[in-house]
C-alpha cells in the first residue's frame, strides 16, 4: 500500500512529542522513512511545503521514497490532495498526516488515512524491531571443551 506523507507535519508531530532523543531534521526523517519502506517492503512520497534546502543531495537514494518540495506557487496540502484526487487505486493509498483537511480529502476517495503521530510510533517499533536481532544461543552458552581444545590447537596454545 503506497504511502503520501505530509513531511512537515510529520515532523512537527514528531518533534512536538520528542522523546529523549530529541528532535530530528527533515534528511533524518526521510532516512527513517526510508528504513521503514524497506522493512515494509513498500514506496512513498513525501511532499514537504516550500523550496527546501539549497542543496537537496541528503534527499536523494532514498530507499523507496520520492522527495518533494512543493516550491512557493502551492503548499504541500494542495499537491497531496491532487495525488489522492488523481490515484487510481486511492484505497490501496495510506495518506499520513495529522491535518484535517487532508484526512478529508482521504476518505473522501476511501483511502486509508493515519495520524502523523500513529504512524511514527509505527514507524519506530517496526525499525527498533529489526534492529535488535536475536543473539545466536550458542553465545549465551559458551564454547564446549572439544571446541576450546580445538581452537586452542589452532592458535598453537594448547601447550
Amino acid at each position: 500500500m503506497p504511502f503520501v506523507i505530509d513531511g512537515y507535519n510529520l515532523l512537527h508531530s514528531i518533534q512536538k512529542n520528542a522523546d529523549t532523543s530529541g528532535p530530528i531534521s527533515d534528511v533524518q526523517l526521510c532516512h527513517m522513512i526510508g528504513k521503514y519502506l524497506r522493512i515494509v517492503g513498500d514506496t512513498a512520497e513525501i511532499v514537504f511545503d516550500g523550496l527546501g534546502p539549497p542543496e537537496k543531495t541528503p534527499f536523494e537514494n532514498i530507499y523507496n521514497a520520492d522527495i518533494i518540495f512543493t516550491g512557493t506557487k502551492t503548499d504541500a496540502d494542495t499537491i497531496i490532495e491532487n495525488k489522492i484526487a488523481a490515484n487510481s487505486a486511492p484505497k490501496r493509498l495510506t495518506v499520513i498526516s495529522s491535518d484535517n483537511r487532508i484526512r478529508m480529502a482521504a476518505k473522501v476517495r476511501k483511502a486509508v488515512s493515519l495520524k502523523s503521530e500513529i504512524f511514527w510510533l509505527d514507524l519506530q517499533k517496526k525499525v527498533d524491531d529489526k534492529k535488535t536481532a536475536k543473539e545466536p544461543y550458542q553465545k549465551r552458552q559458551g564454547l564446549s571443551e572439544s571446541e576450546t581444545d580445538h581452537w586452542l590447537k589452532i592458535f598453537d596454545l594448547d601447550k
